[in-house]
């Protein structure tokens, strides 16, 4: 019996089609990440095990998957308390541990502020399922060394800036700020060793709305009050007029006596931002959440009408780069769901013009074919060579579909192809 031969599961191969198109959305995502001043950068696929289960990627590190240490004996199998103590490096989860790592082994080479594209393919152990994959493409910007709002306002205006070359109009962005969050929280009497544990499970308000979340809070063991006092907070009246995006309406979204600091922090970000654009671009989201542990402040989500999750994500990692380097540096990212955009996007070659197909007779010499492709590759042309078969429409098609915009028939007396527009 034959076996498989599909990729393995949550992977996936792409066909030449599928790949030009990928390759042309990243195109427009690298260029304009690049025209607001980030530089490319590359780091390995792989990270030390320790630096990749070190605390810093959140519930993501139990989906990381781990490559084992050469010429284990079965002494070590045995010796193993546990099954990392098997590996000593890992497969990736996402781009902004390698990236704190990177910046931390290379930062007299770097400027004060760093402002860093990183584009490539992360690992996760996942589930497979419709539009969840076990390998997929992350395309990320981040600024390391700047604290002030700059560098959230100058994300934000990036990621919209290139969410709009694509295509995508109407998007927004969502955000909220983790010490509001941590904030409202103690307000409502939860004390700071359960405020992750409950964070984890407002992330899911989206999926198992209000009733859902404070059911849950009560079936984990939570104290009644704080819970209550939570789910009062939800099904408070609220007035119905809508305020503008500011320091008022970030305060009516909230527990009274919030942390005023970062109130006015989070709508001086969202103010500016929304001048810059010049349209209202930013959504205040009380109990946006974002699951990775390593925010420390503002954070946020790209929406677009179209549908019903995300976009994209990131936020403020303060505390993350000083793992490495014994003190803190400030950074703030934003990452770009190339897997969930790709789907959404319909981009037009800008090659097909200028790439063309020589259908030549089966009887003409290499030497004087390939001196023809030869002629037109040093004139900017994309050529290829195919054989002229009996039935020559099925070939136009693949071309068409290859894109491929003209063809010529040619045989050894041709010395300047005619070509005839394909589609």
């Amino acid at each position: 019996m034959a076996s498989s031969v599909t990729p393995s599961r949550g992977m996936r191969d792409f066909l030449p089609a599928d790949k030009a198109q990928r390759e042309r959305v990243l195109g427009v995502i690298r260029n304009t990440f690049r025209s607001h001043g980030f530089d490319e950068i590359e780091t390995p696929v792989m990270e030390d095990s320790d630096r990749l289960h070190a605390g810093l990627g959140g519930d993501n590190e139990k989906l990381a998957f781990a490559v084992m240490k050469r010429a284990l004996t079965t002494d070590d199998l045995r010796a193993a308390d546990q099954p990392l103590d098997l590996a000593d490096l890992g497969l990736r989860f996402d781009l902004t541990v390698p990236l704190a790592r990177f910046y931390a082994s290379h930062r007299g080479e770097l400027p004060t502020v760093f402002r860093s594209i990183q584009i490539g393919p992360v690992w996760r152990a996942e589930r497979p399922q419709k539009g969840r994959y076990r390998q997929f493409v992350q395309c990320d910007i981040d600024i390391i060394g700047e604290a002030g709002p700059i560098a959230e306002v100058e994300l934000i205006t990036a990621t919209v800036a290139t969410i709009d070359a694509l295509g995508l109009d109407g998007c927004s962005i969502r955000i909220n700020d983790r010490r509001l969050l941590t904030s409202a929280l103690e307000l409502l009497g939860f004390p700071p060793k359960e405020h992750e544990p409950v964070l984890v499970t407002i992330d899911k308000l989206d999926k198992i709305g209000h009733d859902g979340v404070i059911t849950e809070l009560r079936d984990r063991g939570f104290p009644a009050g704080p819970v209550d006092a939570l789910n009062e907070f939800f099904t408070r009246p609220v007035a119905t007029e809508l305020l503008p995006f500011g320091e008022a309406a970030i305060r009516k979204a909230l527990p009274e006596g919030v942390d005023p600091v970062a109130v006015a922090e989070l709508a001086a970000i969202g103010e500016a931002a929304t001048e810059v654009v010049g349209r209202d671009v930013v959504e205040f989201d009380p109990w946006l959440v974002r699951g990775m542990g390593y925010y420390t402040g503002t954070i946020f989500e790209v929406a677009h009408p179209s549908v019903n999750y995300s976009l994209g994500g990131g936020g403020r990692y303060d505390g993350m780069i000083g793992r490495f380097l014994g003190s803190d540096v400030p950074a703030v990212g934003f990452s770009l769901g190339f897997e969930r955009i790709v789907e959404l996007v319909e981009l037009e070659s800008s090659e097909v013009a200028d790439a063309v197909a020589l259908i030549h007779d089966p009887t003409m010499s290499p030497a004087a074919l390939l001196g023809l492709k030869a002629a037109l590759v040093a004139d900017g042309r994309r050529v290829r060579v195919e054989r002229r078969p009996k039935n020559v429409k099925p070939l136009l098609d693949q071309l068409v579909a290859a894109g491929f915009g003209s063809y010529a028939f040619v045989d050894a007396t041709t010395v300047t192809p005619e070509f005839k527009q394909l589609g």
